[in-house]
């Protein structure tokens, strides 16, 4: 339940600043240029292990560190490399890189500790 209202949460967040940039409402800098890309990878990652989740019905499911680390390593190379060499509207930055990353590994993180606690739970039921 936590995580569907965190992912909720942070959907909303994102999609809000989209739109006020698409309004040209002014935001701060910080906001304006990092603030979806810190945010981008953890909705396309939950959005990812929600659908497998359904096709697999398995409720358990986690994307493993591996996916993660490529799935952030992939929007780096595509969006900081490859579209700035052939479309001016994109520029390169290495922050946005670091932000991917982090964003990737707060959703592998916050995904674990509930996997903890549910291996905990999973423990005592069976010393019953």
């Amino acid at each position: 339940m936590f995580r569907k209202v965190l992912y909720f949460t942070v959907l909303i967040v994102a999609l809000t600043i989209y739109v006020m940039q698409r309004l040209k409402i002014p935001l701060p800098a910080v906001v304006n240029n990092y603030a979806n890309d810190l945010l981008y990878v953890p909705l396309v990652l939950g959005a990812i292990e929600y659908i497998i989740r359904r096709l697999k019905k398995d409720d358990y499911f986690k994307l493993p560190l591996g996916f993660i680390i490529f799935l952030s390593c992939s929007y780096s190379f595509y969006f900081e490399y490859y579209l700035p060499k052939i479309n001016s509207r994109y520029t390169s930055d290495w922050i946005d890189v670091m932000l991917y990353f982090v964003g990737g590994l707060a959703f592998f993180s916050i995904g674990n500790k509930k996997r903890k606690v549910f291996k905990k739970a999973d423990k005592k039921i069976e010393s019953l």
